[in-house]
């Protein structure tokens, strides 16, 4: 029971930073930057599995390209002299499948937690 807890709230560690870079990308998916800068860089989480069964780290993050993307809007206040400014390479609806599929794994994972709590406490009620 203690390895489902263990296992578990290292998911929950998991999702949560990948709850984290996904809030990010969202509330900068519209940030403008001008051309001769770079553009917002998304984040991305990279996850790997423990040795054995020690559960699921946070193997580093990636980030997204600096290009971004040139969409024209000369009447922005960071327009180049062509009108265009830079903006995120940010794919809202890739992003909200994302948050969906972070939200319910760490659902599921607090889940796990609170099903081994319960029988390690039935466990002890036995024992009485």
């Amino acid at each position: 029971m203690a390895d489902a807890i263990g296992i578990a709230s290292t998911a929950l560690t998991l999702h949560r930073k990948w709850l984290d870079a996904v809030s990010d990308n969202l509330a900068n998916a519209n940030t403008a930057t001008a051309t001769s800068g770079e553009a917002f860089r998304a984040h991305y989480v990279l996850a790997e599995a423990g040795e054995g069964n020690t559960g699921v780290y946070v193997a580093g993050t990636a980030l997204g390209k600096a290009e971004g993307r040139m969409v024209y809007e000369p009447d922005h206040p960071l327009a180049d002299a062509e009108g265009y400014v830079r903006y995120p390479d940010i794919d809202l609806a890739s992003q909200m499948g994302q948050l969906i599929m972070a939200q319910r794994g760490y659902q599921a994972n607090a889940a796990v937690v609170d099903r081994a709590k319960t029988m390690y406490e039935a466990g002890l009620q036995i024992g009485k």
